[in-house]
């Protein structure tokens, strides 16, 4: 029914920055609140940032002023900018559309020197 296609990841220095994208099929993104997680080894998923259909945004103590979540609707798009990367960061990144079972692939995404 849908599907979430998300961009490629990378390998970033720390300090760096990175934009990852997120791109749903269908009609339905734009009334749809959207969200970015990510999980990295031996930790527990963690909601990252969340955006609403109307474009409020909000985000937890670890990424907040860092990460940036966006939405292009008539591209059916989410974007999840992430700036001043720490190591602490590094996880497999993915988007979903909040209250489904709808998530991207997943990308790797590592802050390393």
């Amino acid at each position: 029914q849908v599907q979430l296609v998300e961009s490629v990841g990378g390998l970033v220095q720390p300090g760096g920055s990175l934009i990852l994208s997120c791109a749903a099929s269908g009609n339905r993104f734009s009334d749809s609140a959207m969200g970015w997680y990510r999980q990295a080894p031996g930790k527990q998923r963690e909601l990252v940032a969340v955006i609403s259909s109307g474009g409020i945004t909000n985000y937890p103590d670890s990424v907040k002023g860092r990460f940036t979540i966006s939405r292009d609707n008539a591209k059916r798009t989410v974007y999840l900018q992430m700036n001043s990367l720490k190591p602490e960061d590094t996880a497999v990144y993915y988007c979903q559309i909040l209250g489904t079972s709808y998530w991207g692939q997943g990308t790797q995404v590592t802050v390393s020197s």
